[in-house]
């Protein structure tokens, strides 16, 4: 009897990942994250009930799987940007990563919701808590090898590098939940630039006059 060879099954799992998180920030956008239900994703993703509750057992769950993946870019991203050396000044440098926080704010808009549902979570949540410990703490760590870099040039005086790298993020952070919550009194693109500024003009080193 001839024995039949079959071909392995294309392993299809991230493809459906994908396909569950964009119908979800769609569904999202359209109701609200709490009018929002797991039918309506299900739905919206083309995929059955069963399906969605094989990858993800909770709209909490889906909600950790979308920051996540947009903390671990964005983390990528700084990390990138940090491991080049750059003749411009280090000043220069964090501005121009300020500036390309600005651009990515038009499209982080959709997600500010659904990031302080992420930040509800961990208090609930001990794996998402200790995720976004993590997080933030590489997040400094590399700003603060930049401001080290300063130090070294002579651009800064000699300050603790992570401290200032927690006060820079925090200078992030704050800005974009008054941003997300009056939106007319916070000019994003400005404040958060000339906030920058004066932080960094605090660090640089005296000129003997």
């Amino acid at each position: 009897m001839m024995e039949v060879c079959m071909s392995p099954r294309p392993d299809v799992s991230e493809e459906r990942r994908n396909q569950i998180l964009e119908a979800a920030l769609r569904v999202f956008a359209r109701l609200g994250f709490h009018e929002s239900r797991m039918d309506d994703i299900a739905q919206e993703s083309k995929l059955s009930k069963g399906a969605l509750y094989l990858y993800y057992k909770s709209k909490d769950a889906i909600i950790a799987a979308i920051l996540k993946f947009f903390f671990e870019q964005e983390f990528k991203r700084l990390q990138a940007f940090v491991a080049i050396e750059r003749e411009e000044s280090v000043t220069e440098q964090i501005l121009r990563l300020t500036r390309e926080l600005t651009t990515a704010m038009d499209w982080m808009q959709q997600l500010m919701p659904i990031a302080f549902e992420f930040y509800a979570i961990a208090g609930r949540n001990q794996d998402v808590r200790q995720f976004l410990k993590g997080y933030y703490a590489d997040y400094r760590k590399e700003l603060a090898r930049l401001i080290e870099r300063g130090i070294e040039r002579g651009e800064f005086r000699a300050i603790d590098a992570q401290a200032t790298a927690t006060t820079l993020v925090a200078l992030y952070e704050g800005l974009a939940l008054l941003f997300f919550v009056d939106k007319e009194a916070v000019h994003w693109k400005e404040q958060i630039e000339l906030s920058a500024s004066l932080l960094l003009e605090g660090l640089k080193c005296q000129q003997p006059s």
